[in-house]
C-alpha cells in the first residue's frame, strides 16, 4: 500500500494551528502496535469502489460561533457510498444503529432505553470479535492495563466509551465519549463539538441534516477524491463547524482500538503522543473525563506524501 493511501486512512488533522512549539518525542512502541492494527483493519472501505467523494472548493474562514458561512461546495461530499456493504459488515451495521440514540444538544439528559442498551452490547460484542480489537486487547493485557478476561475488558470499553457523564454543568447525564467523538454534539445551540466520523457525516448529509461547505487545507495542499484524510467545514442542523475532521473509510473498531490504547496507556487529563505510521507522523490527542473518554482526535504533523510537504505551522 502506498504511503499516500496509508496516510490517508490513518490521519486527519483537526486544526491547522497550534502545531508548533515543543512536542514529545516519537513513541516507537506505540507506532509499532498502531501499524499492526492498521494491517489488521480488513473492514475499511476503498475509495472509488466502496464510496466516492467530491471535495469541491476551499472553504472560507469562519470564526467559532458564527452561523454565516459561504458555501464553496454545491454538491454533497459523498456522491456515492456502498451502503449495502456497510450494512453487511457487523461492526458498521451495529455502529450505525447506535447513531440515532443520542440527544445532540449538551445539557439535555440522555434517556437510555433497554433496546439501546442491547444495541450497545451487540456493538461491543461485534468489535471484540475483530482482529483489530483482539490485538489491541492482547497488547493492553501485556502492558498490565486490561484484564485477560474478555468480560472485564468489555466492561472497561463500556466505561471508556459509553458511560454517561455531565459535559455541561448543572444538568443531567448528557454526554459520553462515543456520542462526542462519533455522533457529535451541539453546545449552547451555537457550536458543534466532536463529530469526527465519516459514516455519521454521510448519513446526516444523505438525510439533509448536514451541508458540506468545502475543504480546509494549506495553500498548496489540494485534496482529491482518493484522499482518506480530510479537514472540512460544514453546517449541521443549521450550526456551523468552521473546521472539523473525519477519518474517511476506516472501521469503527480501528478508531476505537487506537484511542482506547492511548487512553489506557496514559493517566494525564490531556494526553498528546507522537507516532510514526509508515511515512506519516501524527499526534494523537486524548482528553479524559474521569475514567471515561472526553474527546479523542489525531493531528497530522508531517508526511513524505502530497498532503504535508513541510512541518505544519
Amino acid at each position: 500500500m502506498s504511503a499516500r493511501l496509508f496516510c490517508g486512512f490513518l490521519l486527519l488533522g483537526v486544526f491547522l494551528s497550534g502545531l508548533n512549539g515543543s512536542r514529545p518525542a516519537v513513541n516507537q512502541e506505540l507506532s509499532t502496535i498502531l501499524n499492526e492494527l492498521w494491517s489488521l483493519d480488513v473492514n475499511h472501505m476503498t475509495p472509488g469502489i466502496d464510496y466516492t467523494i467530491s471535495v469541491q472548493g476551499r472553504a472560507s474562514f469562519v470564526s467559532q460561533g458564527s452561523q454565516t458561512v459561504q458555501d464553496h461546495a454545491s454538491q454533497p461530499l459523498f456522491s456515492n457510498v456502498n451502503e449495502s456493504k456497510l450494512r453487511n459488515i457487523t461492526t458498521f451495521s451495529s455502529f450505525m444503529t447506535l447513531l440515532d440514540n443520542y440527544e445532540r444538544s449538551t445539557g439535555v439528559t440522555e434517556q437510555v432505553t433497554t433496546e439501546e442498551l442491547t444495541e450497545m452490547e451487540f456493538f461491543l460484542d461485534a468489535v471484540l470479535e475483530t482482529k483489530v480489537m483482539k490485538r489491541a486487547h492482547q497488547y493492553l493485557v501485556r502492558k498490565g492495563q486490561s484484564s485477560s478476561d474478555l468480560r472485564l475488558f468489555k466492561k472497561q470499553l463500556n466505561l471508556i466509551w459509553f458511560h454517561l457523564y455531565h459535559r455541561q454543568r448543572n444538568t443531567g447525564l448528557d454526554s459520553s465519549g462515543f456520542e462526542h467523538v462519533f455522533v457529535g454534539e451541539i453546545k449552547s445551540g451555537t457550536e458543534i463539538i466532536g463529530f469526527h466520523n465519516w459514516v455519521q457525516f454521510y448519513l446526516q448529509e444523505k438525510n439533509q441534516h448536514l451541508d458540506y461547505k468545502g475543504y480546509k487545507a494549506r495553500e498548496h495542499d489540494l485534496p482529491d477524491q482518493d484522499d482518506h484524510i480530510l479537514n472540512l467545514q460544514f453546517s449541521w442542523h443549521g450550526v456551523v463547524k468552521p473546521i472539523g475532521s473525519a477519518f474517511i473509510g476506516t472501521s469503527p473498531e480501528f478508531e476505537m482500538a487506537v484511542f482506547t490504547i492511548v487512553f489506557l496507556m496514559n493517566t494525564e487529563r490531556s494526553t498528546t503522543v507522537v507516532v510514526n505510521i509508515d511515512q506519516c507522523r501524527m499526534e494523537l490527542v486524548v482528553i479524559r473525563h474521569g475514567r471515561s473518554l472526553g474527546t479523542a482526535y489525531p493531528k497530522l504533523l508531517s508526511s513524505n506524501g502530497r498532503h504535508v510537504r513541510q512541518h505544519a505551522h
